[in-house]
């Protein structure tokens, strides 16, 4: 089963950064990565910038349509008003069977904020102990997963500063 992450980074250059490390160990067949969309909101600018990691298309592989939604769910629907808001409800009900829902949405969207930038990744089959070793250093936070509790607790954990 896949597991869609999200990591907020200190930076608007911090995601960038850590998806490098997430794809090379994808190539070390440390971590299989189905897919990855990056948020970076710089400083001055209004609101953040999208990326989808096109690169990945294939079998696994989400959607433009998936991070397009998942974005404008997060980000811009408060701008958007009450018509396509409820649209958008809608939509937020169907995907709640993978872990997002309003309590996801409202953490991501109160937490990214200018000059931060997030790393939405959907991965599985992690060997955890080389993947939080090529981790350690990085500064983020884990900011919502659709683990379990008690997954997303050991996933903390792993990642705690020493």
């Amino acid at each position: 089963m896949a597991t869609l992450t999200v990591l907020k980074f200190e930076t608007s250059d911090g995601a960038e950064k850590a998806l490098e490390v997430v794809k090379d160990l994808s190539k070390q067949h440390l971590i299989n990565l189905h897919d990855a969309a990056i948020v970076t909101w710089p400083e001055g600018k209004k609101k953040p910038k999208t990326k989808q990691l096109y690169d990945l298309a294939g079998t696994g592989a989400l959607s433009g349509a998936f991070w397009g939604m998942l974005f404008g769910l997060i980000f811009f629907v408060p701008i958007l008003g009450m018509v396509v808001g409820a649209t958008m409800g809608a939509l937020t009900g169907s995907m709640a069977d993978i872990g997002i829902n309003d309590d996801f949405i409202r953490s991501v969207r109160s937490k990214v904020t200018e000059g931060t930038s997030a790393l939405f990744l959907m991965t599985s089959d992690a060997v955890k102990d080389r993947v939080a070793e090529a981790a350690k250093g990085a500064k983020f936070e884990l900011i919502a997963s659709n683990l379990s509790k008690e997954e997303e607790d050991r996933l903390r954990a792993a990642f705690a500063e020493e």
